[in-house]
C-alpha cells in the first residue's frame, strides 16, 4: 500500500458493537465523500439514499460545482470566463478533449463540424411521419437513436480521429435534426446547413431562413446563442447526464445514450423547466396577478401553483449561470428595443421573491432556467424549442461524461438496491379459489 493511500483519512461506522472502518474520499476543491463501495461487502448492510442526493456515483475531472458559494467550473475554468471569452465550440472541445483548443485544433474541430452537419438523405423521410404537433423533444430523442443505423458507432478502444469524427457528427448533427424538427412543425421546407457559416450562424440561419424571407443571422444574436449553449454545456451529475452513464455503464452505443439523455431532459423539473418559466409568465400576466399575489400561492400548501425557476438541488446561494443568464437578458432586450411585459413579471417576482422570509430560509433563488425562456423567447424561438436549446448546449457534457465513465476502471453497469416493503412470502392459490 502506497504512502499517500495509508494517509487517506478514516472513519469508523459503529453498530450491534461491531465498528468498520471506512475510507474518506476527498476531491480537488476538498469536497469529502465516506467509500461505501464495499459496505455491503463488509457490513451486511446497504446506504439508503432516496434521489442519490447524498450519494457520489463517480470520480470525474470535468466539471466543479459549489453550491455554497454559487461556483461552477469546467476543467478548472469559471463559467464566467468561458462565457465572455469562449465560443460555444471551444467549450465543447474543452469538455471533451480535457484542455481548450490552439487555433490549429479549433480549425480542424470546425471543419469537421461543417463536414458532419448534412443528415443522411434518407433521414429526410423520417420527419414526414411524425404527426402535425409532435413535441420537438420526442422528434430529437427518436432521430438521434435512428443516428445509430446509419452511421458507425464509437469503439472503446477507437483512436483519436475516429473519437473525433463521432463527436462532431452528433455535435453537429444534433443542431441540424433540432432546426428540421421545427421547420416540420412549421410545415416550411428543409434549410441545409452551409460552409459559409459558424456553429451557432448555422443553427440559427437553419431555424428562421427561409425561400421568402432573407433572414441573415446578425453578429449579436450570433453571440448570445454561443453563450446561451455554453451555460448549458455541463453541469455534473444531474439527472440527465446521470441517465447518460447510466444507459452507458450497460455497453450501450453513444447515440442511445444521448437520446436517454434527451428524455430526461424534458422533463418539466430538469431542462424543460425553461419552458414551463415562460407559460407559467404568461399565466401570471393573463390572471392579471400581483408579485405578492404570486408569492402567496407559492408559499400555500394547499395550493398546487408552482413557482417555477426558482431553487435548485445544488445550489444555496445565486445560481451563477443565472446571474450571466439575467444580464444577457436584459442587454438583448435593450439592444433590440423591444418591451417585453413578462420580463417586468419575472423581475418583479424575483425582487418579491429575494426579500421574502421564506424564500431567504429555504435558499430558494433563481436558476439558470428563469431568465434564458425569455431570451429564446426574445430571439424568436417558440417555447416548444427551448429544451431542444437546452439539450444542444448540454450534448457536449453528456460526450465527455460518457468517455470519461468508460475509462474509468471502477466503473461498471449501475445497478441500485432497494429496501423491500411488500408483502412477505405468500402461498399460491390456484384460480379456481380465487373465486
Amino acid at each position: 500500500m502506497s504512502d499517500e493511500k495509508k494517509k487517506q483519512p478514516k472513519a469508523n461506522l459503529s453498530w450491534d458493537g461491531k465498528t468498520v472502518e471506512v475510507e474518506m474520499l476527498e476531491g480537488t476543491e476538498g469536497e469529502r465523500a465516506f467509500n461505501f463501495s464495499r459496505l455491503k461487502a463488509e457490513t451486511g448492510c446497504y446506504a439508503f439514499d432516496p434521489a442519490m442526493m447524498n450519494t457520489c456515483v463517480c470520480r470525474s475531472a470535468i466539471t466543479y460545482v459549489d453550491g455554497e458559494q454559487g461556483i461552477l467550473r469546467h476543467r478548472g475554468y469559471a463559467i464566467e470566463d468561458l462565457v465572455e471569452h469562449c465560443s460555444f465550440i471551444e467549450v465543447a472541445y474543452l469538455l471533451i478533449h480535457g484542455a481548450l483548443p490552439t487555433t490549429t485544433q479549433r480549425q480542424r474541430f470546425s471543419r469537421l463540424l461543417n463536414i458532419h452537419s448534412m443528415l443522411h438523405e434518407d433521414m429526410r423521410s423520417f420527419f414526414g411521419n411524425y404527426p402535425e404537433g409532435a413535441h420537438p423533444m420526442a422528434v430529437l430523442s427518436a432521430m438521434v437513436v435512428s443516428l445509430s443505423s446509419f452511421y458507425p458507432e464509437l469503439r472503446l478502444d477507437s483512436d483519436k480521429e475516429e473519437i473525433d469524427i463521432t463527436v462532431t457528427r452528433l455535435l453537429s448533427k444534433l443542431r441540424t435534426i433540432a432546426a428540421f424538427s421545427y421547420k416540420k412543425s412549421i410545415g416550411e421546407p428543409f434549410v441545409y446547413p452551409s460552409h459559409r457559416h459558424s456553429y451557432c450562424e448555422n443553427f440559427l440561419n437553419m431555424m428562421f431562413c427561409s425561400p421568402v424571407s432573407l433572414y441573415k443571422a446578425d453578429d449579436y444574436d450570433v453571440a448570445v446563442m454561443n453563450k446561451l449553449l455554453i451555460l448549458h454545456a455541463d453541469h455534473e451529475q444531474n439527472a440527465s447526464t446521470t441517465a447518460v452513464r447510466m444507459v452507458g455503464s450497460t455497453g450501450a452505443n453513444l447515440y442511445a445514450c444521448i437520446s436517454a439523455g434527451i428524455c430526461a431532459l424534458w422533463g418539466p423539473l430538469h431542462g424543460g423547466a425553461n419552458q414551463a418559466v415562460v407559460e407559467m409568465l404568461e399565466k401570471i400576466q393573463r390572471d392579471g396577478l400581483t408579485p405578492d399575489q404570486v408569492v402567496a400561492k407559492a408559499k400555500d400548501k394547499n395550493d398546487p401553483f408552482r413557482l417555477m425557476g426558482f431553487g435548485h438541488r445544488i445550489y444555496k446561494s445565486y445560481d451563477p449561470r443565472a446571474k450571466i443568464a439575467k444580464q444577457l437578458c436584459q442587454a438583448m432586450l435593450k439592444k433590440k428595443r423591444l418591451n417585453d411585459p413578462l420580463l417586468d413579471i419575472a423581475q418583479g417576482l424575483e425582487e418579491r421573491a429575494l426579500n421574502d422570509v421564506y424564500f431567504q430560509e429555504r435558499n430558494l433563488y433563481p436558476n439558470v432556467d428563469f431568465y434564458t425562456g425569455l431570451i429564446y423567447r426574445a430571439m424568436g424561438f417558440p417555447k416548444e424549442t427551448f429544451t431542444v436549446l437546452f439539450a444542444l448546449g448540454r450534448l457536449p457534457g453528456w460526450i465527455a461524461h460518457w468517455q470519461e465513465m468508460h475509462n474509468d476502471p471502477e466503473q461498471k453497469i449501475m445497478r441500485p438496491r432497494q429496501i423491500y416493503t411488500g408483502p412477505g412470502k405468500t402461498e399460491y392459490v390456484p384460480i379456481e379459489a380465487r373465486d
